[in-house]
């Protein structure tokens, strides 16, 4: 008699269905694209398949209508009978319903697809012109009926799945001949009807097929394991995301923790490591088996090399497979203490203990890939055991084994503090390894759990740092890049693309060849000299804010290169790491030149709010017409608002926000008091800043002018202002795209012609950025070369410019750049950028 202690989910969320509704999605997007993008092909595929279709024989084109159509409304009936002989009326309700939801969301797009704002998708669907007469882009039945099957579930039904599928591909060809239809339209129909029923089959939940602890204990025993009792553990001890535990007890007297892997689990985890397969390389991120066998494989393999490798790990007693739908994995229970559970610190014995371990790990190469506390062990006879090596790598490479190491000694710094972990480390590894182990102490390389706990204790692993490069002296730390691509990366790529449509859309309504030949030159060479004042007012605020003397003509050098380095940097971050690195050159330390120019910013970011107020009040003052912004504009502001609302309204907000500010203020005022004791120095920097936005103000009210338009001044410098402010927050080089429409939208708002807006905007835009650019080319070498730049500012990396990423000199400090308004919030952030030089 077995006895069982069990707690059976009777509905579970399987996870394949989730993957496989974002899939699904997915399609639905690829098909939209290029249905849109490749308008003629689709037409060409289209017109053959039609074609073709129509040299079917005349009689099956009679028949098969009425057939297709009897098979589509029996083909249901049946199903909803099969499911109430299987008693199973609750699947079949939620299949009706998911069914009409289909139906309804289907009719839902049809209507909003005519609209005139999605007419170039409807059309692209349809495969027709504006003048021909409309169809539905979506059919409403058969999405619901997909949608019903779906969730139904027909796996290992199969007489039902052909015939399903052959119902609707008769039912395809023939609509397709009958031209109530496209190839496009079905295939997006029957993808939204799968996708909305996966995706509330993923909501719901399906009906559990797991096999019970009885099952489980019945199939142990016929390996030679006697189990007499088995119960459910909820806390997870030795097992994997998505797995369920359990422990059983033999005849023998001895203990197993039992590791059940359930096929309805099989994709637990897949968008977590396909997200981090993005974001890292691929020997920093694990990946995880798709298939019960694999993971049952994997994790043996990784115990049976544990206990090769001489380290103590819990022995694998049996794995056996129980039914078609699970895996288990039974190893031997062993008694003890992990690390996490420790209420007594541990000593230095016992801390020696666990890198022995982990070092006899390695000179197998074996890596373990997850020293959490959790997987430490302290056994009463004074061992240390690895639990759970299932997760890690057998041939490691080194880099493999460095990032154990790495884990490690975070994960001892978090519970022994960093001090004790960093003179373990430098004892147990030694100063030339730790020089290779130093760059990967970077969170994106530690284990989920691992970073979760930095998040709370962010002074821990600075402090490692810290600690490492002290014991490491005379040894240069070579930077390492983990990521493939990060977080910030993404966005602006997303930004870009976004505003690369934004201007596309712009130059569609323009061309920029007749925006040239259109316009008055007479005002064009004005506002090319307007634009080379700007570069005047920007070396002028930099200089005002230094102390030290600085060449006028070099600086603005200094300025015109920065417009070359813009293109490849989102708005002002590239400008400031080059100042900063020109005086650096001109022998001003680090810390003062960040410090002189993040004054710099934040003089200009104060002018900046002021004129923006001022030509507000005049511009809403006078007596023409008032600036009228676009309905979204409201819902921007108005979310922008809620948003920094909540952020000030949430402790951790506040916290954020002042952590973010209080370095700008502690750097900028003992600077910006040092200025002050020199008027003309004080007059020369807000002077600078003044003519830099007048001068950007004045060029966009002579390109207005070149089209023959006329607003005042007030307004021109109200749109400016804003567009620039909101430019600078869209994190795209030289805030391309976010630029153009905001100042589109606000020109005419202002009552400016749509045509002369757009450009005139396009005509600044020109002028102002990029025609800028080879001169600070030009600018750029020029300054290289005469060495007045501090050396290695630029860096040629996967084929593009970029800025250096990782120094020494700015070790152990935590800084960031946030731009805001229409330059950067600069706080001690800053001073790592120019530090990175060195």
């Amino acid at each position: 008699m077995i006895q069982v202690d069990d707690q059976l989910e009777r509905r579970i969320r399987k996870p394949v269905d989730a993957l496989r509704c974002v899939v699904s999605c997915a399609w639905i997007f690829v098909l939209a694209v290029a249905a849109v993008a490749a308008s003629a092909t689709t037409n060409g595929v289209e017109t053959d398949i039609v074609g073709a279709s129509r040299r079917l024989p005349h009689a099956l084109l009679v028949i098969a209508p009425a057939v297709t159509l009897f098979a589509l409304l029996v083909l249901p009936a049946g199903l909803a009978i099969s499911q109430l002989f299987r008693r199973q009326v609750r699947r079949l309700v939620e299949a009706v319903a998911t069914g009409l939801l289909a139906g309804v969301v289907a009719e839902i797009a049809n209507i909003l697809l005519r609209d005139q704002a999605a007419s170039r998708l409807y059309y692209a669907i349809i495969m027709s012109r504006p003048d021909n007469p409309h169809i539905d882009a979506l059919d409403p039945y058969l999405a619901g009926l997909v949608a019903y099957a779906t969730m139904i579930g027909l796996t290992g039904r199969t007489a039902w799945r052909n015939a399903l599928g052959l119902a609707v591909g008769v039912y395809a060809v023939v609509q397709l001949a009958a031209l109530h239809t496209t190839v496009l339209s079905i295939l997006i129909t029957l993808l939204a009807g799968r996708a909305i029923g996966l995706a509330v089959r993923y909501a719901a939940g399906s009906v559990s097929q797991r096999p019970p602890g009885l099952a489980i204990a019945r199939a142990l025993s016929g390996a030679d394991l006697s189990v007499t009792a088995i119960s459910r553990v909820q806390a997870p001890t030795a097992g994997a995301a998505g797995s369920r535990q359990y422990t059983a007890a033999t005849n023998d007297g001895s203990q197993l923790d039992v590791v059940v892997f359930d096929r309805d689990q099989q994709a637990a985890g897949t968008f977590y490591g396909l997200y981090r397969w993005v974001r890292v390389q691929g020997q920093v991120a694990r990946g995880t088996p798709l298939s019960v066998d694999r993971a049952l494989e994997r994790r043996a393999l990784l115990s049976y090399a544990t206990q090769d490798a001489g380290v103590p790990t819990p022995r694998l007693r049996s794995v056996v497979r129980v039914g078609p739908d699970a895996g288990v994995l039974a190893y031997q229970h062993c008694a003890g203490t992990t690390l996490t559970q420790r209420d007594t610190e541990c000593t230095d014995e016992e801390l020696d203990c666990v890198w022995d371990t982990v070092t006899r790990l390695h000179e197998r190469h074996v890596a373990h890939r997850g020293l959490t506390g959790e997987h430490i062990l302290f056994t009463p006879d004074g061992q240390v055991m690895l639990l759970d090596p299932g997760d890690g790598d057998v041939a490691a490479s080194d880099l493999q084994r460095r990032l154990d190491l790495a884990q490690l000694i975070v994960e001892l710094a978090l519970h022994v503090g960093p001090e004790r972990s960093a003179l373990l480390a430098v004892k147990k590894v030694g100063g030339k390894e730790l020089g290779n182990v130093l760059p990967l102490l970077q969170p994106v390389a530690l284990v989920r759990s691992t970073r979760h706990a930095l998040r709370h204790r962010r002074d821990v692993l600075p402090a490692v740092r810290k600690e490492l490069l002290a014991a490491v002296p005379g040894e240069e730390v070579t930077a390492v890049r983990l990521e493939r691509i990060r977080a910030r990366t993404l966005v602006t790529l997303v930004a870009t693309v976004a505003a690369v449509y934004l201007l596309a859309g712009e130059l569609a309504q323009a061309s920029l060849g007749k925006v040239l030949g259109s316009a008055d030159w007479r005002w064009g060479i004005a506002a090319l000299a307007l634009s080379a004042v700007t570069y005047a007012g920007a070396a002028l605020s930099v200089s005002g804010f230094v102390a030290e003397p600085l060449g006028f003509v070099r600086t603005v050098l200094v300025q015109v290169a920065s417009s070359f380095v813009t293109l490849v940097t989102p708005a002002a971050v590239g400008g400031v790491a080059l100042n900063v690195r020109y005086l650096q050159r001109r022998k001003i330390p680090a810390p003062v030149a960040a410090a002189s120019i993040a004054v710099s910013q934040v003089a200009a970011l104060a002018l900046h709010i002021l004129l923006l107020t001022i030509c507000g009040a005049i511009a809403g003052s006078g007596s023409g017409s008032p600036i009228k912004p676009p309905t979204w504009a409201y819902f921007v502001v108005a979310g922008l608002l809620v948003l920094a609302g909540a952020v000030l309204a949430i402790p951790a907000g506040r916290h954020l926000v002042r952590a973010r500010l209080a370095p700008t203020f502690a750097q900028v005022v003992p600077r910006l008091l040092e200025v002050a004791q020199h008027p003309r120095k004080l007059a020369e920097g807000f002077g600078g800043a003044l003519l830099l936005s007048v001068s950007y103000i004045a060029c966009l009210s002579t390109c207005i002018a070149a089209f023959g338009g006329s607003v005042p001044i007030a307004k021109v410098g109200f749109v400016y202002l804003t567009g620039s402010a909101l430019g600078s927050i869209i994190p795209t080089p030289g805030g391309l795209g976010a630029v153009e429409a905001a100042l589109t939208a606000g020109l005419t708002a202002a009552g400016v012609p749509g045509a002369v807006a757009v450009s005139a905007v396009l005509l600044f835009r020109l002028i102002t950025f990029w025609l800028p650019v080879p001169l600070g080319y030009v600018s750029l070498n020029y300054l290289e070369r005469r060495h007045a730049l501090l050396p290695g500012f630029r860096c040629r990396l996967a084929g593009r410019w970029t800025l250096p990423s990782q120094c020494r000199a700015a070790r152990g400090v935590r800084s960031r750049m946030t731009l805001s308004g229409a330059n950067c919030w600069l706080a001690q952030r800053a001073a790592i950028s120019a530090c990175r030089a060195r």
